[in-house]
């Protein structure tokens, strides 16, 4: 994998390299709006782990790993292709970050947080799973992002748990929820959400944001008029926006508000940071 990444990228113009991840761009946005935030990944001691901590430090993140040595595999890339509609393929290798593990995570760090931000991208069985298990049993309140249907299809029944059971707030777009209960249309969406009486907030293109918190439906619309360059890191903006906004008493619909406001930014250039 290391091998075709090298491949790939030798034989195209890059143009930018940053300290990304879905969690890490959300919690970029938040240090961005002024808020204080931490983050805790894996990398190992080479040229990318440095320039990913880096880069995080850049953003007054403040960066939780106290165990980076030299590893077996290298610290993760994650190389997008974007084509001319603005789509964008992901080649992804997730090298250490993939083997996080229950003594990465220092609950003393999680108690000390209003909130907990988990992607389910690295959710997978065995230490990651335990890593996540470590962190949601602190005392701060959790939300996590669904992060792909992929992810979704392939954790269905672990993802479907953590939402019912142990998540305070689910971020997804339209396709990972439905796939997660096995919808046949949006309605049967709210009434699930309205039954686990849990916060679910959803992502749903070009008809806009909708946030479901108990009995509570809100929503909005998308912004028009903007010249969309690059959908990378919509997503993980629209939550820094919706999490900015819950950390500061926000009423529902401003925080879905100002989660549009984020994305709708951050695909008008390149890159997934503002």
């Amino acid at each position: 994998m290391k091998v075709n990444f090298k491949k790939l990228s030798s034989n195209l113009t890059i143009e930018k390299t940053i300290s990304g991840g879905s969690v890490a761009n959300s919690i970029v946005g938040l240090s961005q709006l002024g808020n204080e935030v931490g983050f805790i990944g894996k990398i190992s001691e080479d040229d990318f782990g440095k320039k990913y901590e880096d880069g995080l430090i850049k953003e007054n993140v403040n960066f939780f790993f106290y165990n980076k040595k030299k590893e077996k595999l290298p610290t993760g890339t994650c190389l997008i292709l974007i084509t001319p509609d603005s789509e964008r393929t992901m080649c992804t290798f997730l090298g250490i970050a993939g083997k996080i593990n229950e003594n990465d995570i220092d609950l003393k760090v999680i108690n000390k947080s209003k909130i907990i931000f988990l992607e389910g991208y690295l959710w997978d069985e065995g230490d990651p799973q335990k890593a996540f298990e470590k962190a949601i049993g602190g005392t701060s309140k959790v939300a996590m992002s669904l992060s792909d249907k992929f992810c979704v299809d392939r954790h269905k029944t672990h993802f479907l748990e953590l939402v019912k059971n142990k998540l305070d707030i689910t971020f997804a777009n339209e396709e990972e929820i439905l796939s997660l209960i096995n919808a046949n249309n949006f309605q049967e969406v709210i009434s699930f959400a309205k039954e686990i009486k849990k916060k679910l907030i959803i992502t749903r293109g070009e008809n806009g944001a909708i946030s479901v918190n108990n009995d509570i439906v809100t929503e909005v619309g998308i912004k028009k008029n903007l010249n969309v360059v690059d959908l990378t890191g919509a997503g993980d903006l629209f939550a820094s926006g919706y999490l900015h906004g819950y950390l500061n008493d926000f009423s529902e619909e401003e925080c879905l508000n100002k989660g549009t406001e984020m994305s709708s930014k951050v695909i008008q250039q390149i890159g997934a940071r503002l």
